[in-house]
Parts: C-alpha cells; sequence; structure tokens
C-alpha cells in the first residue's frame, strides 16, 4: 500500500510539473496574418519590389515564378527582383482567406493581386491574378512568408 501511496504522490508531482500549454486563439491568429500580408505589401510600395519580398521572406523561402521557375533563398529572391524589368513595376493584393494550423505556427492566405509594369514601349501592362502565400512564425514571434 506504501508503494501505492508513493506512486500516486510521483505521479501527481509529475502531472504538476509539466508545462501547461495554452490553448491558440486562432481567429488572433488570422489577423495577425492579414497584419503581415498589409505591412508586406506596404514595405513593397515603399522600398520595393525587392526589398519588401527580401524583408517578409523566410531564410529558405521558395518562389515560383515565370515558367514555374524556383527561386530559392531570400537573398536569391531579392537578386530576382532586382533585374530591371521589375524596378518600375508596382504589385497590390488583398488577401481574401486565411488558413491557419491548429498549432498556430504556420497559416496560408490566398487573394486577388494586381501587378502594373510597364513595357519595351513604356506602355502600362496590367496582370491580375490569384496570389497564395504559404507562412511560418518566427522564433521572435513575427510571420516570414515560406512559399509565394
Amino acid at each position: 500500500m506504501k508503494n501505492i501511496f508513493k506512486l500516486f504522490v510521483f505521479v501527481v508531482l509529475l502531472n504538476s510539473c509539466t508545462q501547461k500549454t495554452k490553448p491558440i486563439n486562432l481567429t488572433y491568429v488570422k489577423l495577425e496574418i492579414v497584419k503581415a500580408e498589409k505591412d508586406f505589401e506596404k514595405l513593397v510600395s515603399q522600398k520595393g519590389i525587392a526589398e519588401g519580398f527580401y524583408q517578409f521572406a523566410d531564410s529558405n523561402a521558395v518562389i515560383k515564378r515565370e515558367r514555374d521557375t524556383l527561386i530559392i533563398g531570400k537573398n536569391n529572391i531579392k537578386n530576382y527582383y532586382l533585374k530591371p524589368k521589375y524596378q518600375n513595376a508596382t504589385i497590390t493584393w488583398t488577401p481574401e482567406s486565411v488558413t491557419v494550423s491548429n498549432g498556430g505556427d504556420m497559416a496560408s492566405s490566398y487573394g486577388k493581386y494586381i501587378w502594373t509594369s510597364k513595357d519595351a514601349s513604356g506602355k502600362e501592362q496590367v496582370s491580375k491574378g490569384v496570389f497564395h502565400t504559404v507562412w511560418k512564425k518566427q522564433k521572435d514571434g513575427s510571420w516570414k512568408y515560406i512559399w509565394d
């Protein structure tokens, strides 16, 4: 009987020492992603596409661009957007849907974008489409994209 009591006390103590995780507020996380999207878009409009895509990229981020080309890593993404054809381009977007992982550390968003640039003759070209971004929460609590 003593051993059973000791075991019971041990289990109670062990249980009280384990770290309790507080529930994730998924609605709040969705709002964080919408804010990250808007901050990302604002930085792109203020500092340019290359800098915006660089600052919001996870170090191992991947973007898929023309002809299904994958650009891997935030430095390569910045170099990609430093090409002359992107220097006068602008992009705006609006997230329409955000999905968050149960753990609250991953999310994806999608919505519509408008890309505006000028062709070789200086004529404005407008492209519209749908974007899809996958976000990963960083150790410092910020959100960076890992896929765009």
